[in-house]
């Protein structure tokens, strides 16, 4: 698995409580959206399709402290849109960090080494840098020249500043997986990254180029060469071993949508991160009042060809959690700096 530790520890004692507590659903990651607007048009992205009212609107550092706070998750992931777009975001990283939440701050890196003088070292932060492959291929995904090179040399200047980093991959069909090892080792050998996540793409219907999404099969065909790679032992994934096998496609899983909680500028999407059916005006509202059992594989049609961790990485999570040997697995890959195989 390869996360901290300290958030290890952290988030089995929060799921042990749970257990304890015999709750239902419960949230892990809070995915906060503190803005819809982006600096750049991924041909895969979907997220900035809406009207510029709504791309105007940010949420408050007040607002983002109280969501962490109502949902009661221990890890916040900010996405967007491009968080570094939003003129308060060193207030709002530092109010959730002082929350003692575990932080990923999701960004491409553009506006990066202007906001790290801003930013303090924590190990409740990590930088999460967008990366869909090297040069050629990552500056294709995003549609604009030049990209990749200002990631690397800001994600470079992150870790001379003592940050933690990691990268967040989406696979398309473009994507080889040759050319996936080999943008993993660069980043674990040159860049010095403290760790990875992958994921499938989602078909998003309003993305601009529907050819680059993959369908489950796919996927899968797509995952197994890539983690039987030679170069595998040497990638540290910040995903439990459960979660790959997914993805290798030996493991059979359900989506668990409410794990992954999304509050946005237009309150909490309904029903994940990825499809946006409506919105709840609290967190107990998304809880109580959302039809769960309509969703996911072989129940919504646009759950087919979805595999991406913010749906199925709670569900690994739960496996591993109720799992003695899962859970060795991902203490061994905790332990050693390196995820489970």
């Amino acid at each position: 698995m390869g996360i901290p530790l300290r958030q290890a520890v952290a988030v089995s004692g929060y799921l042990l409580k749970q257990k304890l507590l015999r709750r239902e659903r419960y949230p892990l990651v809070l995915m906060l959206e503190p803005l819809y607007r982006c600096n750049l048009e991924c041909e895969g992205c979907g997220k900035i399709q809406h009207p510029e009212e709504v791309l105007d609107t940010y949420l408050s550092p007040e607002e983002c402290w109280e969501a962490a706070e109502e949902c009661g998750a221990p890890v916040v992931s900010i996405a967007g849109g491009e968080p570094l777009i939003h003129p308060e975001i060193d207030r709002i990283v530092a109010g959730l960090v002082e929350r003692r939440r575990f932080v990923y701050l999701c960004t491409n890196a553009i506006l990066l080494e202007r906001w790290l003088p801003k930013l303090t070292p924590s190990p409740y932060l990590t930088i999460s840098v967008h990366m869909d492959g090297l040069r050629e291929q990552h500056d294709k995904s995003v549609d604009r020249a030049g990209v990749f090179d200002k990631a690397v040399a800001a994600m470079r200047e992150a870790k001379v500043r003592g940050f933690r980093l990691s990268t967040n991959t989406t696979v398309f069909n473009d994507s080889a997986p040759e050319e996936m090892g080999a943008l993993f080792n660069f980043l674990m050998d040159d860049v010095g990254v403290d760790g990875m996540m992958v994921s499938p793409g989602y078909d998003y219907p309003k993305a601009p180029n529907q050819s680059v999404f993959l369908k489950r099969p796919e996927m899968i065909a797509t995952f197994r060469r890539l983690l039987d790679a030679p170069d595998r032992r040497r990638w540290r994934f910040f995903h439990t071993p459960a979660f790959l096998d997914f993805l290798r496609g030996e493991r059979a899983m359900q989506c668990t949508a409410w794990g992954n909680p999304t509050r946005g500028v237009l309150g909490w999407q309904r029903p994940c991160y990825l499809m946006n059916e409506s919105y709840a005006k609290t967190f107990v509202e998304l809880i109580e009042e959302t039809e769960w059992e309509r969703y996911g594989y072989g129940r919504d049609a646009r759950c087919t060809n979805c595999m991406a961790h913010c749906g199925y990485e709670a569900t690994a999570v739960g496996a591993t959690m109720s799992s003695p040997l899962e859970g060795l697995r991902a203490a061994a890959g905790t332990l050693g700096g390196r995820g489970g195989s």
